[in-house]
């Protein structure tokens, strides 16, 4: 099939051929994964095709049967001496099909078998089941560490499309141009190192950060300083309880935007994130006798143990169908 997108404004930016994977809808809804708030880089190109940047490349993806079809776009060659001479790593080695495949199985955690999670929840909870039957497909991702980290410190107190724009101003200020298409530059997401220059948080809060430009500029020094990228990666090897509070120790980050970053970036698929939303449901719908008007840390705590209890070792992608399907309805 023909490409989504004109590439008139960007000749290098030419797409690899079209290539597909194995994927029943039941498996994965690109329309409900992409657009429910897990990432903030994807953006509907056209009807059905989903373009954004994943792992320093963008890529087209969209769905057909039980066929889940991409297509990446090279790197632009014009920047290229620029990024040598300001120490940037030069354009990326030109991915070959299998390792493009391996990319995209593992962002979609597809070795996980997801209508078998669905009937063993629906099977322990007739709520979801009522309600996972018009939202097939809703899967987690598995997102870079520090994008992942970074994006949901941007998140308190906002909504999906401003988030959205933040990320992208962010991406356009600090972030390595990839390519342009159809007169849209896409860029990387930064690096840590460039957001823990002097002049980081001046620069956030004139892009209309507001607050949250000293915790993205801070929280990026502590890492700088402390654990480093590796060993932010390198919480997908301890327990969640570890991860959570080596989290929850960096400036903006609290219990909710930790929870987000273990479930959908650190591995931790027991990390159910409540926010407002979710503990209304836990209220209203599961019955929960939690005491005080606002959700405490103890409510909180409270809320995560008992959906923990009710869908299993994966209670977070459970939280996950329901999330994006109030998202949805309302």
């Amino acid at each position: 099939s023909a490409t989504p997108m004109k590439l008139r404004d960007a000749p290098s930016a030419c797409p690899s051929l079209w290539r597909c994977l194995p994927c029943p809808p039941a498996e994965l809804r690109l329309d409900l994964v992409l657009s429910s708030g897990q990432s903030f880089r994807w953006w509907e190109s056209s009807p059905g095709a989903w373009t954004g940047v994943l792992g320093d490349r963008v890529w087209t993806l969209r769905q057909d049967g039980d066929r889940l079809w991409y297509t990446v776009y090279g790197e632009e060659d014009e920047h290229k001496e620029e990024e040598e001479r300001d120490g940037c790593p030069a354009k990326a080695a030109k991915l070959d099909a299998a390792e493009t495949d391996r990319i995209l199985r593992d962002y979609f955690q597809l070795d996980v078998g997801l209508s078998a999670l669905y009937r063993a929840w629906g099977a322990a909870d007739p709520l979801f089941r009522k309600v996972a039957s018009d939202f097939p497909g809703v899967r987690v991702l598995r997102q870079d560490p520090v994008e992942c980290l970074f994006s949901f410190i941007c998140t308190s107190n906002n909504h999906i499309s401003r988030i959205t724009a933040m990320i992208e101003r962010l991406c356009q200020a600090f972030g390595r141009r990839l390519c342009c298409l159809d007169s849209r530059p896409f860029h990387a997401f930064p690096s840590l190192s460039a957001l823990t220059g002097a002049d980081a948080e001046a620069r956030l809060r004139a892009l209309g950060f507001g607050y949250r430009a000293k915790f993205v500029s801070r929280s990026a020094r502590a890492i700088a300083e402390g654990l480093g990228t590796e060993g932010l990666c390198q919480l997908r090897t301890v327990p969640y309880a570890e991860a959570r509070r080596v989290l929850c120790a960096l400036p903006g980050v609290g219990a909710k935007v930790a929870d987000c970053v273990c479930l959908l970036s650190l591995d931790k698929a027991e990390a159910v994130p409540v926010d407002t939303h979710v503990w209304h449901i836990a209220r209203q719908r599961y019955g929960m006798a939690l005491g005080g008007k606002s959700l405490t840390p103890r409510a909180y705590q409270e809320i995560g143990d008992f959906f923990r209890g009710l869908w299993g070792p994966r209670a977070g992608w459970a939280q996950a169908v329901l999330f994006c399907a109030d998202l949805r309805k309302g």
